[in-house]
């Protein structure tokens, strides 16, 4: 069997550390807000390129906690995508506010910067790009185009932990940046976990006023504010896998150029690399023609995979109130019913990964 994703060959290269730094806080006394969550906020600010890191309890609670630092809320409207998944846009929907969707450039499908215009209103006050798969959406023109509307940028960065653009980490473009820990990311928690980043001083305090009720050091709640803190025992697990995130991001492209080299001429449709920004490969994303044969195969074969996403969110259920039909978003539509994600993670054999591709390509000869 091989597995769609798996944390524990990576958790065993690094294990002594771990239990180290999980012993320490257990025997420390504080798990909460502690002083591993304020040593790994400002090792990955530092990391990062920032003023400042605020730990919270997910990624979606980032968004949600960015939003509301922003003062974006009812009645305002966000420009994002609708192939990157649920979470951006239920954090939007958190905060009282409406997401726009503009539809995604079919050789990275990362947000169309030219479609902005025909999506802003009068009400619109964020943009919020999803840097997806791992790779930077095309930040300048998103950038150029939210100063001369005086829109704010909140960038979604939770599969995209070391990943740069024109030489500089994402989540130092915008006003706030976003992250998760969830497992399967680059840098993944053993649990959930989130942070935003930023580099205002002032939106870095109303974010640490948020995730703790709106106290500031204090009982007394200064504004309308959440439970949504980082733990003392993921931030410590994190601080040590932060010191690996290279070597984790070098391993993943490896891989990914394995993929690549072993793919190419097939029928199936590779992601392109955007050349002004670093790839670190959250996932390895083929589009297929025939996602259910190539599904079939990797069962019989018993290789796991995924599917990021198999429906886009404009025309799910829960988001049919916003009024978006079948056509609306061709390439992001398209896309969802194309995609599947194949096995990547620290410490996958690329003779795995070889087999993986002769499993496709086999599917393509048949």
């Amino acid at each position: 069997m091989i597995h769609y994703f798996d944390y524990r060959p990576g958790y065993l290269q690094i294990k002594d550390e771990i239990e180290k730094a999980i012993h320490l806080v257990l025997a420390s006394g504080q798990l909460i807000l502690g002083p591993e969550v304020s040593a790994f906020e400002q090792e990955f600010a530092n990391y990062v390129g920032v003023h400042g890191a605020v730990g919270v309890g997910s990624g979606t609670d980032a968004l949600i906690l960015a939003m509301r630092a922003l003062g974006i809320g009812p009645g305002d409207e966000v420009i994002t995508v609708a192939n990157g998944g649920v979470p951006p846009v239920a954090a939007v929907r958190a905060v009282g506010a409406v997401p726009r969707f503009v539809d995604v450039d079919p050789a990275t499908l990362l947000v169309d910067p030219a479609q902005l215009e025909a999506a802003r209103t009068d009400r619109t006050r964020c943009i919020l790009p999803v840097h997806l798969y791992g790779q930077p959406a095309p930040l300048h023109p998103i950038l150029e185009f939210a100063a001369a509307n005086k829109l704010r940028v909140v960038e979604d960065c939770a599969q995209a932990h070391g990943s740069t653009y024109n030489g500089k980490h994402v989540g130092s473009f915008g006003d706030i940046g976003c992250f998760s820990f969830y497992p399967t990311k680059n840098l993944g928690a053993f649990g959930d976990g989130g942070l935003c980043v930023t580099s205002d001083p002032g939106l870095e305090e109303h974010l640490r006023m948020l995730r703790f009720y709106g106290f500031k050091n204090d009982r007394h709640a200064h504004c309308e504010g959440f439970n949504s803190r980082l733990d003392e025992l993921q931030a410590a697990i994190l601080r040590v896998k932060l010191r690996y995130l290279s070597d984790v991001i070098e391993t993943r492209r490896n891989i990914a150029r394995t993929y690549t080299d072993a793919l190419a001429g097939s029928v199936y449709r590779l992601n392109a690399e955007a050349p002004d920004g670093t790839h670190t490969y959250h996932l390895f994303v083929v589009q297929t023609p025939d996602r259910r044969r190539v599904i079939d195969a990797l069962n019989r074969a018993e290789i796991g995979y995924g599917i990021h996403y198999p429906e886009p969110v404009h025309l799910m259920d829960a988001y049919r109130f916003l009024g978006g039909r079948p056509g609306d978003l061709p390439v992001s539509e398209a896309a969802c019913n194309s995609v599947i994600s194949l096995p990547l993670y620290p410490g996958l054999p690329l003779g795995n990964v070889r087999r993986v591709a002769d499993t496709l390509l086999g599917v393509d000869r048949g």
